[in-house]
């Protein structure tokens, strides 16, 4: 699998796009004023205690308190196993060294942990640990064995400076001996950084920022699998050689600056699949198609096989579509960056078989997504149960907001609901106020059928209340707002 970053930098925006075999699996989007602080370390202070729910909320200065859970609170050592009452832990206007493991979410504040990591290109570091992990993706056991005993050796060696822990990345797995203890030394720098700024730093406030979106989606993304790394701005550019010549020499070679006239997203379609990607139905090539509808609880799929009819039967005809769709669900998930909870309706099936190898060509289809997500069996209603690590806001979220006239809702009520409603709110203030005449103002399309269809009725309710009602056109309405005046 051949695959492409390209990176479009302007002054307020940045975007990165995962191109694999010519086709967009993800896009990332980071605005000057709305960088995500997924990473950032800060010395906040606590301003809320709930024991009820063994969580605080902390000051760390932004708009909206964070949130901490016990969980995420480093558990004196005798204590290990068992998570203290939170109120035996922390205590209010207590100053705390925190990390953000979630962004600011819709109304949710930020989620924290005490438990501080630093990333870079083939480990983490884990300076309050003496623990040495390794990613689960990484299944080789000699290849374990090997990297495991590079990082052991390094630590025992270096003892005497400073202590932590590491998690061996993933993208480890080819790496050579030298990558990691370059990976050890740099970490160990950064961390006596933050170090330095704890003391220096007044509560609330920033200690640590991570990388920017450019820098991170090198560090993170950039494989032997990636062939090419497109910047379409000659100041990122050099900033991205510089890093990697530093930090990720194997990659060097592969940056280059985008200088042409077409804009880089038009290469391989990127700005339509983007506009694609916010649209509720997604097509399949064989005819069928899905319906995607995200919720602040948890996001829905419904597969259905449209206006494909098969060639042999119906049994076949679903699961050649449920096939297809396993596909185009797994790279929606990464194209969307649909987190939470997420429920997919596949088409029913009769045959077992047939159910066995959808699941499993789905699993495999997730497999190649980098954030952590959970699958279940298909259940007696067809329905799998996939759980996806969010961190961040959806693609939704970042590019659209809530309509005004439906207010998120998806559906506008009918212009004839609309009528009976006005019908109703003159009947309420007739009966209320005295008044010469009423006056109702509404969309084009309400007062057109107040005027047409509903005449009779405006008539009839005209009469009854014994007062006349006009009507009047406010071209700035959308179709559920109106008002009724007194006169």
């Amino acid at each position: 699998m051949s695959g492409e970053l390209l990176i479009n930098v302007t002054p307020s925006e940045t975007r990165v796009a995962l191109v694999e075999n010519g086709v967009l699996q993800e896009v990332f989007i980071e605005r000057a004023d709305k960088r995500g602080i997924v990473g950032n370390v800060y010395k906040g202070k606590i301003v809320r205690i709930l024991p009820g729910m063994q969580a605080a909320f902390v000051d760390i200065g932004l708009e909206r308190a964070a949130f901490l859970h016990a969980a995420d609170i480093i558990q004196p050592q005798e204590n290990e196993s068992d998570i203290r009452p939170i109120n035996t832990l922390l205590h209010d206007s207590q100053t705390v060294i925190v990390q953000v493991v979630k962004d600011p979410l819709g109304s949710k504040g930020a989620r924290l942990t005490m438990n501080l990591t630093l990333p870079a290109r083939y480990l983490v570091y884990l300076p309050d640990s003496q623990h040495i992990g390794i990613s689960q993706k990484i299944e080789n056991e000699e290849t374990r064995n090997r990297l495991r005993e590079i990082v052991a050796g390094a630590v025992s060696d270096d003892a005497g400076s400073s202590e932590g822990g590491f998690i061996i990345r993933t993208a480890s797995e080819t790496s050579a001996e030298k990558d990691l203890l370059n990976d050890i030394r740099y970490l160990k720098r950064a961390w006596l950084s933050v170090q330095e700024k704890i003391d220096l730093v007044k509560a609330p406030g920033i200690i640590h920022e991570d990388l920017n979106l450019t820098i991170r989606s090198i560090r993170d993304i950039a494989s032997e699998k990636i062939e090419k790394i497109r910047i379409d701005s000659n100041e990122t550019y050099l900033k991205a050689k510089r890093f990697s010549e530093e930090f990720i020499p194997e990659v060097v070679d592969n940056i280059e600056y985008y200088p042409g006239e077409r804009p880089i997203f038009d290469l391989y379609s990127v700005e339509d699949e983007i506009q694609k990607a916010l649209e509720q139905k997604v097509m399949l090539k064989s005819g069928g198609h899905m319906v995607i509808d995200q919720t602040e609880a948890m996001t829905t799929i419904d597969v259905n096989t449209g206006a494909y009819v098969g060639r042999k039967n119906l049994e076949e005809t679903i699961f050649k579509t449920n096939l297809e769709a396993t596909q185009s669900i797994a790279r929606q998930l990464r194209l969307r960056n649909l987190g939470g909870i997420i429920i997919i309706d596949f088409i029913d099936m009769l045959d077992a078989d047939h159910k066995r190898q959808v699941l499993r060509t789905f699993e495999k289809a997730l497999a190649r997504d980098r954030t952590k997500n959970h699958i279940t069996e298909i259940s007696s209603l067809g329905l799998v149960e996939l759980t996806r690590k969010r961190t961040q806001e959806s693609l939704e979220r970042v590019l659209c907001e809530p309509c005004p006239a439906c207010t998120g809702r998806g559906v506008l009520k009918t212009a004839q609901t609309v009528c009976y409603e006005i019908f109703r709110e003159i009947l309420r203030e007739a009966r209320q106020f005295d008044a010469e005449k009423i006056m109702v103002l509404a969309s084009q399309v309400v007062i057109d059928l107040l005027l047409d269809e509903e005449a009779q009725s405006l008539a009839d309710l005209q009469e009854f209340i014994a007062k006349p009602v006009q009507l009047q056109v406010e071209t700035l309405y959308h179709q559920e707002r109106f008002d009724v005046v007194l006169m």
